[in-house]
């Protein structure tokens, strides 16, 4: 594989050839960090990786463990995001229902020939309660 650097300014650029080894070595680390290929490249000539500070086994293991504990919440607490899905969903319907009643008693209330009375905190909680 031909590997072709070319500066961000001005002429010149480096060719180099890469044999296929190098190549899977460098899109191994690519994919196990999580960069891509040219950024694993420009860390290697430019010298910018570092030495880990800690045992690295031990901060990967220690980075596992932490990961299957979040997994164990995530499964603890689904079933009450779902559960508060559900009464956000509840609280949508109850919002229609009562957006629906106060309609009609201002239409009974025009009908009577009543004062219709304006309240401003119910509308704004219906209209918060319709948005989330």
């Amino acid at each position: 594989m031909r590997l072709i650097i070319k500066p961000n300014k001005g002429f010149g650029k480096i060719e180099a050839e890469i044999n296929e080894e190098l190549w899977g070595e460098l899109k191994r680390l690519s994919e196990r960090y999580g960069v891509p290929v040219e950024r694993v490249i420009e860390i290697a000539l430019t010298g910018e990786f570092r030495e880990p500070k800690g045992n690295l086994e031990e901060l990967e293991r220690k980075a596992r463990e932490l990961e299957e504990r979040t997994w164990e919440l995530e499964k603890e607490y689904a079933p009450l995001r779902f559960k508060a899905y559900g009464l956000s969903e509840d609280n949508k319907i109850l919002a229609i229902e009562l957006s629906g009643l106060l309609a009609e008693n201002s239409q009974l209330k025009r009908f009577l020939r009543m004062k219709p009375e304006r309240n401003v905190e119910l509308r704004k909680l219906i209209s918060y309660y319709l948005q989330g």
